[in-house]
């Protein structure tokens, strides 16, 4: 296998480029063009295709089409939590259509200006749905985390609602953008699962994210994931996962992914790193990664500051890719 790799750019680099705040990014669709037009220059020196204008990225549409609250006031958008006591779990409801929440309505307004002038945007408002466990929390805070102990039905309720909204949701918006969920690779991030410990794990995590890859007709299941220890990945078998992302995971290295690891693993550079490593650290950190044959080593540029090292990174990216090392 190859030493592959994946690289982007990340959005708040068109903040410090432009000026332009990521929360009027998100509904000013003549910014988000100005934006990704002041990238390009950066994509040229960096030798990479500058990224094609798109919805600012958004991993709360589901939640937002059931009524939570966004604040929209920093880079990312904090969700207000609904559910304020256990007992409000039996009085969730879906809704009759998923696109008339004013949040989803004011992102396809937008998508449709952002359409108009860039046709090659695709079709996106925001990530289909977080995965059964972060949802849960993000609807309830992190009183959820508890409730398997105090409460287990109630939580079996709260997940089991998590997960079949987040499938019609995901079916309400592909109708609108005029697709269909059809049989293919499908991803689910969930950040939260790690969590729960491996004893209450085969019970509140394993059953919702094996209903939600077959409701989304999965043919090859992908995972993000990032708080999962070693003691946690014998369930990848389980569930059958061809590729998993630790992603920022601070308890998994690549020996134990090496070691315990049931299925093909990607492995990320962090921002961090990149910035208080010496640009000869992180080739050889690099170098180091790729000797465990991950699917993947992903990084990404987040500040103008990075530009040389991430050139030094791209080089020897580049230089290695596709050459199998023995």
């Amino acid at each position: 296998m190859g030493n592959r790799y994946s690289f982007g750019l990340a959005e708040y680099l068109m903040t410090e480029i432009t000026g332009i705040p990521l929360s009027q990014m998100h509904f000013d669709a003549k910014a988000i063009v100005k934006g990704y037009e002041s990238l390009k220059p950066l994509a040229e020196r960096l030798g990479i295709a500058p990224p094609v204008p798109r919805m600012l990225g958004f991993t709360y549409p589901h939640i937002a089409s059931l009524g939570a609250e966004m604040i929209f006031s920093g880079e990312e958008p904090t969700p207000v939590p609904m559910i304020k006591a256990p007992e409000d779990i039996d009085n969730l409801r879906e809704p009759e259509d998923y696109l008339k929440a004013p949040l989803i309505q004011k992102k396809l307004s937008v998508w449709k200006e952002l359409k108009r002038l860039c046709p090659e945007t695709p079709n996106f408002i925001g990530h289909l749905y977080e995965g059964p466990i972060t949802t849960a929390v993000l609807l309830m805070g992190e009183k959820f985390l508890t409730l398997p102990y105090d409460d287990p039905k109630m939580a079996h309720k709260l997940l089991s609602f998590c997960t079949e909204s987040a499938l019609h949701y995901a079916e309400a918006i592909k109708n609108y953008f005029g697709e269909k969920i059809e049989p293919g690779p499908v991803g689910i991030p969930d950040d939260f699962a790690g969590m729960f410990t491996p004893a209450i794990f085969e019970e509140f995590v394993v059953p919702y994210w094996e209903r939600l890859y077959q409701g989304m007709k999965a043919t090859e299941r992908y995972l993000h994931s990032e708080l999962l220890r070693k003691e946690h990945l014998h369930f990848l078998k389980v569930l059958d996962i061809k590729t998993f992302d630790p992603s920022a995971d601070q308890y998994l290295t690549p020996e134990i992914l090496t070691d315990y690891c049931p299925c093909d693993f990607e492995f990320r550079i962090k921002s961090w790193e990149i910035d208080n490593l010496s640009p000869e650290e992180l080739v050889e950190h690099y170098k180091k990664i790729q000797h465990y044959h991950p699917a993947s080593v992903n990084f990404s540029m987040s500040f103008l500051r990075q530009e040389e090292k991430i050139k030094k990174l791209l080089k020897v990216a580049r230089e290695m890719e596709g050459k199998d090392e023995k």
